[in-house]
């Protein structure tokens, strides 16, 4: 499977009481595929991983996988403090059959550059998969400069994609890629799509996110490589308000499940505890943009 494209990251369902919903999973695995992604990624950051134990990480990852039967690319967060509980989550990736692992750097005090690469550089020894590189500071508490993620790809074959989600990411994208030189590196945008045409402009290969209409994703970034980016830029312009009202720090991750259950594919948009639920006055504001965009959209 080619790390390209657009990849969903997928929520975790919950049923009303809290627990794990497999039949929602299985539903929103499937709109994402009628929706023409090149994959999905699993446990991720929007997909309230830190709110699950260790056997609901991996039975979320089993289903993910047993469901897709290898039709388009799995990636999973294996993300971890410790470097050997990275390893262990990505072990289990590779014999579940994960196409790839996303890993962010350990959070830690004084973290620096020579320990993040040895965690990468731990992590390809031991096992053998391809690692997205997830560049986001706010979860990880460390910044990696454009030079360390060239070095990482450099130095670390397996390591040649990132998803970037540090803003200004078309900025940034286009400094990773000269530092690169000729080494290949793929570049993700994440941060909701609010930046993918511009990403792609910088010279991303896709989109890594959540938003709940990927099929739009899709749409862009199939425009933008066969050469039409002025329709790429009008399919984006006319969305991006939908993107941008559901990348709201602290809510993002509810709107997206009220969407996603709008959409039929979640029987309940609950977010586990403490995650917010939405008021009257943001369901108003979602109707409101939702309607724009359809009314726009259908043009």
């Amino acid at each position: 499977m080619q790390l390209e494209g657009v990849y969903s990251v997928l929520p975790t369902p919950f049923q009303a009481n809290g627990d794990l919903d497999e039949a929602s999973l299985r539903r929103v695995i499937d709109l994402f595929i009628s929706a023409g992604v090149n994959g999905v990624t699993a446990l991720g950051v929007t997909g309230e991983v830190a709110r699950l134990d260790d056997s609901e990480r991996r039975r979320v990852l089993e289903v993910v996988v047993d469901h897709v039967k290898g039709r388009i690319g799995v990636v999973t967060g294996t993300t971890a403090e410790g470097t050997r509980t990275c390893i262990a989550y990505s072990r289990h990736a590779r014999e579940v059959g994960a196409t790839a692992v996303m890993v962010s750097p350990p959070r830690m005090p004084k973290l620096n550059s020579e320990a993040v690469v040895r965690h990468y550089k731990a992590l390809a020894d031991e096992v053998e998969i391809e690692i997205v590189v997830q560049d986001y500071p706010p979860i990880s508490g460390f910044t990696m400069e454009p030079s360390l993620l060239a070095r990482i790809a450099r130095e670390i074959p397996r390591a040649r994609t990132i998803k970037l989600e540090d803003p200004p990411t078309p900025f940034k994208t286009s400094r990773i890629l000269e530092a690169a030189g000729d080494i290949p590196v793929r570049i993700f945008g994440g941060l909701g799509g609010v930046f993918l045409l511009e990403e792609l402009l910088a010279g991303a290969t896709g989109a890594m996110t959540g938003f709940a209409f990927p099929e739009i994703l899709v749409q862009i970034v199939t425009l933008f490589r066969a050469g039409r980016v002025e329709e790429a830029a009008d399919v984006f312009y006319r969305t991006v308000p939908l993107m941008r009202f559901e990348f709201q720090e602290g809510i993002g991750m509810a709107i997206r499940k009220e969407v996603l259950h709008r959409r039929g594919a979640l029987a309940s948009p609950a977010t586990r505890a403490p995650g917010a639920g939405l008021d009257k006055t943001t369901r108003e504001a979602l109707d409101r943009v939702m309607q724009w965009v359809e009314t726009r959209t259908a043009k």
